[in-house]
């Protein structure tokens, strides 16, 4: 399951209302088989500073949150068998292994 929430994303905005803060949550769900699931999630703050563009900075947060939780995922999928053998699976399917599909 992949869940992205961006703060604020659907409030009407009057001409004089910025935003300060954004936030950003990613958190994502693995099956590693035998029942067993591993789920991880990021959440970023950032200060938006006058002249800059908070939508710019949402997608930067977004980003980097799910660089953050695929690099802490990756070990765990490289050494579960049965994350392994889905890979092998799509790999027959499409013709490559792609880690960013995971």
């Amino acid at each position: 399951m992949l869940t992205k929430r961006i703060d604020n994303q659907n409030l009407v905005t009057p001409n004089k209302m910025k935003f300060t803060t954004v936030s950003v949550s990613y958190s994502r769900k693995f099956n590693l088989g035998d029942y067993e699931s591993l789920e991880l999630g990021c959440s970023l703050w950032a200060q938006v500073e006058d002249g800059e563009d908070a939508d710019g900075v949402t997608q930067f947060l977004y980003l980097q949150a799910k660089a953050s939780v695929k690099q802490a995922a990756m070990p765990v999928l490289k050494a579960s068998e049965f994350q392994m053998n889905k890979a092998k699976s799509n790999k027959k399917a499409s013709g490559d292994i792609n880690e960013s599909d995971w």
